[in-house]
């Protein structure tokens, strides 16, 4: 479903991007060539600051959002997906939050108040809130990272989690193309 929001900014998305028709896709919300969006994922630029104004969502091309991830911001705050990142399934992305190029997210991961370097990996179950992770760091499943973490102490992404991130952003790029040939058909 696309739907302005109460301010009356409806979604910009790209032509060539894939929104599965049970995703929720409200406001200011902007969607740029070759995205997949899943089934029942929620992406929700509503909130407004202050002085009632309101940062995009913003998911940058070639990236994929699986099925149930929720992205949203508060009061207003932006929230930037870089290219070929991948949120996997039933993620949270909640702003003030910038996410980087390259960058996966594992199941359930949440993110919040933070900044996600390019090329992380933040693994299944892990949540990196209130702090910035440098481009290169590996979160393990079920870590916590958060401002009083020693980030010397998190390990930087091995070539099998890259590789298994390309593969990842390359298969929903495929879906994207296959989704998009079956719109046509009905």
């Amino acid at each position: 479903m696309i739907r302005k929001n109460p301010r009356g900014d409806l979604p910009q998305i790209h032509e060539s991007a894939y929104v599965d028709q049970t995703a929720i896709i409200c406001g200011k919300v902007i969607i740029e060539e070759n995205v997949f969006v899943g089934p029942y994922a929620v992406i929700r630029a509503d909130e407004v600051n202050a002085d009632g104004d309101l940062a995009p969502i913003r998911i940058r091309a070639h990236s994929n959002i699986q099925d149930g991830v929720v992205i949203h911001s508060k009061s207003g705050a932006l929230v930037d997906i870089g290219e070929h990142t991948s949120i996997a399934h039933r993620s949270i992305v909640h702003g003030p939050c910038v996410v980087g190029n390259n960058v996966f997210l594992g199941f359930n991961s949440v993110v919040f108040n933070c900044s996600i370097g390019d090329g992380c990996v933040i693994r299944h179950n892990a949540v990196v809130d209130g702090t910035d992770l440098p481009p290169g760091f590996y979160v393990s499943s079920t870590l916590r990272i958060g401002p009083k973490t020693d980030l010397s102490t998190v390990p930087r992404v091995p070539q099998e989690a890259t590789e298994f991130s390309e593969d990842v952003v390359r298969t929903n790029h495929e879906l994207v193309q296959g989704y998009k040939k079956l719109q046509n058909e009905f």
